[in-house]
């Protein structure tokens, strides 16, 4: 009888130690630092470095992750889901203010946003002078006349998204960086759409994976075609507070001329 009771208290142990770890596990902050070469990538430009963090549900960024970051990054982009239902704008508006230190914000809509009064949390962006790509794009010019376009689309998900639209705002820029929080953007893509670079979240990595199982891929960046494909695991959670083997993570991508599209060995800093 005792050993029974002794099993039994060892399990709520264990029980007990998982999800601590899985807590501390997804309180981490993470940036991943990393280096991609594209063939077609305007020589004007130099280098271009992006932070990119999607994701955030609850979170309020940290001072530490900020601090890495800082002075490092030419541009911000927040790839949708700054908020969840429950989630005061007080704390969406602390998290813009950290980002714009590192420097000027875009943004996308994820599923997430839309819970709530999502026209407020659209006035909170515009007050902060975010610019929100929903299904547009924006064009940035080199001194010799290079162009590249930075095309956002609407969430997928809630059936907002006009790729369409986006590629007709970017006119005929060479180089194009597409943002869409959800990744299943790929299945609209074709090669006459001239997309280099894609960056999305959304999936979490799955969360909570067990054995390497989990409902969506881990995080990744792929090579298909002339493209790249990037999801982000996110930094914030969704439902509960827990990750296991899909740890939080931001990046910092320095976009390169290369001969080839190359993936640069990545790096990271874990807090």
């Amino acid at each position: 009888m005792y050993w029974l009771f002794g099993l039994f208290l060892v399990i709520i142990l264990l029980s007990f130690a998982t999800v601590i770890y899985m807590w501390r596990t997804a309180m981490q902050d993470r940036v991943i630092f990393q280096d991609l070469y594209f063939k077609d990538f305007p020589e004007g430009f130099g280098d271009v470095r992006i932070f990119f963090i999607s994701d955030l549900h609850r979170r309020i960024v940290a001072d530490k992750l900020i601090e890495e970051v800082r002075d490092k990054a030419d541009l911000v982009i927040i790839g949708g889901d700054i908020r969840e239902s429950g989630v005061p704008l007080e704390r969406v508006e602390k998290n813009i203010l950290k980002l714009k230190e590192l420097g000027p914000l875009y943004f996308v809509w994820g599923n997430n946003d839309y819970e709530g009064d999502f026209h407020e949390l659209d006035a909170t962006l515009l007050k902060h002078g975010v610019k929100i790509l929903d299904n547009t794009a924006v064009s940035f010019e080199s001194q010799n006349g290079s162009k590249i376009a930075l095309l956002g689309i609407d969430d997928i998900s809630e059936e907002r998204d006009r790729l369409d639209l986006a590629l007709s705002d970017c006119g005929d820029e060479g180089f194009r960086i597409l943002v869409s929080h959800n990744p299943l953007v790929k299945n609209q893509l074709t090669p006459e759409h001239h997309i280099s670079f894609v960056l999305s979240g959304h999936t979490h990595g799955g969360q909570i994976r067990i054995f390497g199982f989990g409902p969506y891929q881990i995080g990744s960046i792929k090579k298909e075609g002339d493209c790249l494909y990037m999801t982000s695991n996110g930094y914030g959670t969704s439902a509960v507070p827990l990750r296991l083997e899909a740890k939080p993570e931001t990046h910092l991508f320095t976009l390169k001329r290369g001969t080839d599209t190359v993936i640069g060995e990545a790096m990271e800093k874990t807090y």
